[in-house]
């Protein structure tokens, strides 16, 4: 009977306890929402669509703490400081990836380049000074060595508009020698004197070609420009569609980090929940009340949660790896040591998406359109410049020129020497002993002296006087003609027009081609983002239900009417609820930000500003 009563009241006890562990389970549980997700929808929570961003959402800060837990060995992760922790919204890392991301600077380098390649075409109408100084000797057989130093010097110049070219110059020679008769010849002037060892010869011009028929409107020069110019458009393009993706990639990035993080803290939660179930388990295998095989289903369920538990902490450190790489420069930069915290929040809009809307936007803003409507412009530039080879040439030659010359040192004054001198003056005066000898002598033959006189003041002097005689209004020289160029085939220039015309063809069909896959993106991230918003309304009734049969099932365990692998089974259906539910949530802003890279809405949606890298010019001339 004695033992009878004692088995009675081990049995109350045991009874009792059992009572007070499963009120202590239940309290564990109600309290999980809050240690496992602390956001949940809020379905009145609007904003603007496509964007990710809301000033709702922002203003609410994600709490992703997992202090106060014996999980800590299993939240390690190798090469980070947890305890350090970089507070990081969404706006703030797509502004850390624009400054800092490599494959934006490249792009951006790109552009650049091209704008140095334009201006280096551009080069080709820059002036340009030439001088050529030259001295040559030159030694017949007879005369003395002839010396004569030169120097030319010029301005020449290219004109965009009409591609007429202009070329000035000013020419100066000075030509020395001394012959045996002491007569110089300067082959520069033409002119001969007896009494001049060096002449001095400038001349100032300038002559300008103007094409009439072919290379008027457009020539090879411009049409390369204009071509470097659409280059540079594109690459401008090629810069904003690598920007877009960069920022999508970085918002999927960051939303993968969201997701990773309160993944972790379900498991961190669902953990503990098992640990606190394995302490109740071994209360009752003390008192009696449940058998020591018991513990080993526990410790096994908890082996599983802590395995899972080191997945997600895996999963942080890939997702928080992958968003690192796009907004770090450096390899070596102290925040990969840091732990980034979002601060941003999922957000949610019932607002409709108007699929027409979204196609416009696309085909109006999307690089890859705009970069084929400028091969196109491309082309159309090639088929004007082969057009134009075509035609015949006709150029409208002229020249305009002044002379100056100088003789050197001369005798500005009046001479006065005699008509006969030398070998003159001796037949003269045979002449005259012949006519006095004569039977009736005739009149003698005077030697008459004559006033020969001096050079001009203005020829007198060196290489300055001629330049002064520039000026002098008595020996302008002009010229104007016309250069007539007809091919009679002009094979290569149909040939290259004929090639342009199918290359225009081409790019047609690539435009078409490309306007297919656009709308093709566009149906399918309006699809994804209808169909994301449609997962966190069935999630969460699936959140929802499993927390009612969790609780229903606990209930039944208490009275013995559930067993320990179904209550887990329950626990484990509410933890993977969550999950779904907040995989919903950060897929529909994936996706959101999807639509926005798709639409190339994603600088006007995110207020950033793009300069156009050189101001739009007139390409006709």
């Amino acid at each position: 009977m004695n033992n009878l009563r004692l088995i009675f009241c081990f049995f109350c006890v045991g009874a009792l306890v059992f009572g007070l562990s499963c009120q202590e389970i239940a309290a564990q549980t109600e309290t999980a929402p809050t240690q496992i997700a602390s956001k949940t929808l809020d379905t009145n929570e609007k904003s603007t669509l496509p964007s990710a961003e809301s000033p709702a959402a922002s203003a609410k800060t994600a709490d992703y703490s997992t202090a106060g837990n014996l999980t800590a060995p299993y939240l390690t992760r190798v090469g980070i400081q947890t305890t350090q922790t970089v507070p990081l919204s969404l706006n703030e890392a797509i502004r850390k990836a624009l400054e800092n991301n490599n494959d934006i600077e490249v792009a951006r380098d790109d552009v650049r380049f091209q704008e140095t390649q334009l201006r280096s075409l551009r080069g080709a109408y820059d002036a340009t000074f030439s001088v050529t100084p030259n001295y040559s000797r030159n030694a017949t057989t007879g005369s003395t060595a002839s010396n004569d130093f030169r120097v030319d010097a010029g301005v020449n110049k290219l004109f965009e508009r009409g591609g007429g070219s202009i070329n000035t110059f000013l020419n100066n020679s000075q030509t020395g020698s001394n012959s045996r008769n002491n007569t110089n010849f300067n082959q520069t002037s033409g002119l001969v004197s007896s009494n001049s060892s060096t002449t001095y010869f400038s001349n100032l011009g300038v002559t300008y070609n103007q094409p009439l028929f072919r290379n008027f409107g457009v020539d090879n020069t411009r049409r390369q420009i204009r071509i470097q110019r659409k280059r540079l458009q594109q690459s401008d393009a090629d810069f904003r569609r690598q920007t877009i993706d960069i920022i999508s990639r970085v918002q999927q990035a960051y939303w993968d980090l969201v997701f990773a993080l309160r993944n972790q803290q379900n498991q961190v939660a669902n953990v503990n929940l098992a640990r606190e179930n394995l302490r109740q388990i071994e209360v009752r295998i003390e008192v009696g009340s449940a058998a020591p095989l018991a513990r080993a289903e526990v410790a096994t369920e908890l082996a599983n949660r802590e395995g899972e538990l080191l997945s997600a902490t895996q999963q942080v450190s890939t997702s928080e790896n992958n968003l690192k790489t796009l907004l770090l420069r450096e390899a070596t930069a102290p925040e990969w040591t840091q732990s980034y915290v979002p601060t941003d929040t999922p957000v949610y809009s019932d607002d409709p998406i108007i699929v027409e809307d979204a196609i416009k936007d696309a085909i109006d803003n999307r690089p890859e359109l705009r970069r084929l409507r400028l091969q196109r412009e491309i082309t159309a530039i090639d088929i004007d410049y082969f057009r134009n080879q075509t035609k015949p040439r006709i150029d409208l030659v002229s020249s305009f020129s002044l002379g100056g010359l100088s003789l050197g040192n001369q005798n500005t004054g009046d001479i006065s020497v005699q008509q006969f001198t030398g070998n003159d003056e001796i037949l003269r005066l045979a002449l005259n002993a012949t006519r006095a000898s004569l039977p009736n002598p005739l009149p003698q033959i005077p030697n008459t002296t004559v006033n020969v006189p001096g050079t001009p003041a203005f020829f007198n002097g060196g290489s300055f006087q001629s330049f002064r005689n520039l000026f002098r209004s008595d020996a302008p020289s002009y010229s104007v003609g016309v250069t007539f160029e007809i091919p009679f085939r002009n094979t290569t220039a149909k040939a290259n027009l004929a090639g342009a015309r199918i290359q225009e063809q081409q790019t047609q069909a690539q435009t078409r081609s490309q306007e297919q896959i656009v709308v093709a993106d566009v149906r399918n991230a309006v699809q994804a983002v209808e169909t994301s918003r449609q997962r966190i309304l069935t999630a969460r009734r699936a959140r929802e239900n499993a927390e009612i049969q969790l609780e229903g099932e606990r209930k039944l365990y208490e009275v013995g009417r559930s067993t320990t692998f179904l209550l887990f089974q329950r626990e484990n259906a509410l933890t993977n609820a969550r999950n779904a539910e907040i995989r919903a949530e950060t897929d529909y802003n994936k996706s959101l930000s999807d639509l926005q890279r798709a639409t190339s809405t994603t600088f006007r949606l995110n207020n950033i500003e793009v300069d156009s890298p050189m101001p739009e010019t007139d390409d006709k001339d």
